[in-house]
Parts: C-alpha cells; sequence; structure tokens
C-alpha cells in the first residue's frame, strides 16, 4: 500500500474537517462582533460579513458546507475501496484462507468501518467542537477557501437550496435562519449553565436573570398604586405644599385637579425651593411640570426606553380608559434590574 494513498486520504479527512468547521463557525459566530472587526479594518471579518448577515447569505453558506463535506466524504469512500480494501484483501486471503471475492467483502466493509471511525473523529467531532469554542477565530480562518467553494459550488448550491424549498413547502414547512435564537428560557438555561461553570458569579447571574425577566413584567406589577402615593391637590395653599412635601420623603410628588385620578403633573421638590429662595410663596400651579403617561400592560423594559427618550424620571400610569392607576419611576426599574435601591 503506497505512502500516496494515505496522503490523499487524509486529505480527504482534512477537506471533510475544513467543511465542518467552516459550517459551525459561520452558524455560532456572533454577528455584532464580526461587524466590529470589519469597522476596525479587518479584511477577513469584512469578506465574513456578508454571508453572516442575512439568512439567506448564510443558508448558501452552509449549502456549500454540506456540498464540501458530502463530496468529500463520498470521494473516501471511493477510494477506499479502490486502494485499502483491493490491498488489504489478499492479506486476508491468505491468513484466514477466504476465497477472492469473500476476502474482498470482508476488505470493503473492514477499511469503510475504519475509516468511518477516522472520518467522524477527524473530519467531524473534532473540528466541530474547536468551531462551537472558538466560532470567531475559525470563522475568519476559513472564510477565504469557503468563497471560492461558493464560486465553485454556486449551480449546485442553487439546486439543493430550490430543492429543499419545494420539499418544505410540501410538507407545510418553511425555510428557517440557519443562526440558532434563543428563547427567554433557554438564555435563562445558558446563564445557569454559566453560572454552574464558574463563569458567572452568583450575584452576575441574579443580575442578568432580571434584567431577563424586566420584559415579563409590566408597568402595573412594578408601580405604586395611586393609594400609596403622597399626592397633592393644584389649588393646595402654599403653607400646607410646604408641610405635605417637608414630611414626604419622595423628591417628586404627583399633583392631581379634583381627585387624585385626574392627575396634571409632578411637583419637584428642587423647583419648589428654588422657587421660594428666589420669589417667595408662590401658586403651585406654576410649579407642575407634564407628566409621561404608560399603559398598564407595556412590558417594563419598554418603560425603560420612552423615560429615557423622554428624559423623565417617572410616568403614570393608566388602564385602558386612560384612567391612572399608579406610578413608575426609574427607581422602581431600577430595584428590579439590580435587586436594590429605593424610590425617591
Amino acid at each position: 500500500m503506497s505512502a500516496a494513498a494515505w496522503v490523499v486520504s487524509a486529505i480527504l479527512i482534512l477537506a471533510n474537517a475544513f467543511y465542518v468547521s467552516a459550517e459551525f463557525g459561520a452558524v455560532g459566530v456572533r454577528r455584532s462582533r464580526v461587524q466590529e472587526m470589519a469597522d476596525n479594518g479587518n479584511r477577513l471579518a469584512s469578506r465574513l460579513l456578508p454571508f453572516i448577515q442575512t439568512p439567506i447569505g448564510l443558508s448558501r453558506y452552509v449549502a456549500a458546507s454540506q456540498i464540501g463535506i458530502t463530496l468529500s466524504s463520498l470521494v473516501l469512500g471511493a477510494w477506499a475501496q479502490a486502494t485499502f480494501a483491493s490491498a488489504f484483501a489478499p492479506v486476508l486471503s491468505d491468513l484466514a484462507g477466504f476465497d477472492s471475492a469473500r476476502a474482498h467483502s470482508i476488505a470493503e466493509v473492514t477499511v469503510l468501518l475504519g475509516l468511518a471511525i477516522l472520518q467522524a473523529v477527524l473530519g467531524e467531532l473534532v473540528p466541530k467542537s474547536l468551531a462551537l469554542q472558538f466560532p470567531t477565530q475559525v470563522a475568519l480562518a476559513t472564510v477565504l477557501p469557503m468563497r471560492w467553494s461558493l464560486r465553485a459550488f454556486r449551480p449546485f448550491i442553487a439546486t439543493i437550496n430550490g430543492a429543499t424549498r419545494l420539499v418544505l413547502r410540501f410538507i407545510g414547512g418553511a425555510p428557517s435562519p440557519q443562526r440558532h435564537l434563543h428563547s427567554p428560557d433557554e438564555i435563562e438555561l445558558l446563564i445557569a449553565e454559566s453560572h454552574d461553570g464558574g463563569l458567572l458569579e452568583a450575584d452576575e447571574q441574579q443580575r442578568l436573570r432580571r434584567a431577563l425577566r424586566l420584559g415579563r413584567r409590566t408597568a402595573r406589577d412594578l408601580m405604586v398604586p395611586l393609594a400609596r402615593l403622597t399626592m397633592l391637590p393644584v389649588d393646595l395653599a402654599w403653607d400646607e405644599v410646604v408641610r405635605r412635601v417637608a414630611a414626604s420623603p419622595f423628591s417628586r410628588l404627583p399633583v392631581y385637579r379634583h381627585s387624585p385620578t385626574d392627575i396634571v403633573g409632578t411637583l419637584r421638590v428642587k423647583d419648589l425651593v428654588r422657587r421660594y429662595v428666589t420669589h417667595g410663596p408662590t401658586d403651585l400651579r406654576l410649579l407642575v411640570r407634564p407628566v409621561v403617561r404608560v399603559p398598564q400592560d407595556v412590558p417594563a423594559d419598554r418603560v425603560v426606553s420612552v423615560l429615557r427618550e423622554r428624559r423623565a424620571h417617572q410616568a403614570v400610569v393608566v388602564d385602558a380608559a386612560d384612567t391612572p392607576v399608579g406610578l413608575i419611576t426609574i427607581q422602581d426599574l431600577l430595584e428590579a434590574l439590580v435587586g436594590v435601591g429605593a424610590r425617591s
């Protein structure tokens, strides 16, 4: 058995390993990380980015990988039968006394089984593990040969993807992006696994879980009901305003017109003090600031966005009839997020 036979077999196994690593690297790499590297002038990242930006581009990339894996496996099997099995059959015939046909059949099965194990370990499992551990490095290292493969396999890629869509349509399915998307429950499991593996401290795990769950909670879940608020009538006398503000621990108090459900704005204690220092006692109406309103069923993370966009520290929570039912502040949201803090 010549050395050339071993060299060709090794090349075919390496080719299989290359396409496996290219596929798992492209699927596992973070698009934001590649985008950042491309923006910083990394040429390989710039070449990889078009293939992972869209499901169609990634689908073509994966199809080219699959074609390469299939071709290398088929050629390896045919090569093994033509070389190793033919060389091994006479040895079996001499040692075990098998006739030529039987010895050749046993040799083919033995060689294919041995190469299948070798292919599975070196051509599949090892490159897959490396690509999953280092997706960015692997994806960048394989992108140039993959671009050549995409050109070479272009007719086959179109045929394979077209056939895939037809089959999926026939069975009532739909093509899905190759990239794996995690549900919130899956992300919680990943956070728990990272903690168990020593990658996250207990407090880091808790903060991540709270951040993940923030989107599942609504403004009503985190608000302070009207009955628990310190509120001021808009026509309240100045001395009474000062007394109530002094007795309250809050720096912003809702102001209402006729009833607590008719909120017209908020009073900032800082505004009251500044106004008193410069002008003395004044009408409360002059100090009322507009207040943001949010529906009670809006997700808590959306409330954060609304407050940031409006540059506000609190919002009135209203029901379906636009009637105020409570108040939510940045402090309430921070407390839900990090587990500490107090209303102010």
